[in-house]
């Protein structure tokens, strides 16, 4: 089941990380921007988290 949480809350961080590159971009806000970005990154992690765990059963 961590497998499916992990990976649940990457995609949703990644989502939110890419409304604050986006908002950043239109407000012309670099700050934003890197914060968004940082936040997809963060999402990207916890899928990878996710496909391990799954991966390895849960093991992790």
């Amino acid at each position: 089941m961590g497998e499916l949480k992990d990976t649940v809350k990457g995609l949703g961080n990644e989502i939110a990380g890419n409304v604050k590159q986006a908002a950043g971009k239109a407000r012309n806000d670099p700050a934003q921007q890197a914060e968004g970005k940082a936040q997809e990154k963060k999402g990207e992690l916890q899928q990878g988290i996710g496909k391990v765990k799954g991966a390895l059963g849960d093991r992790v």
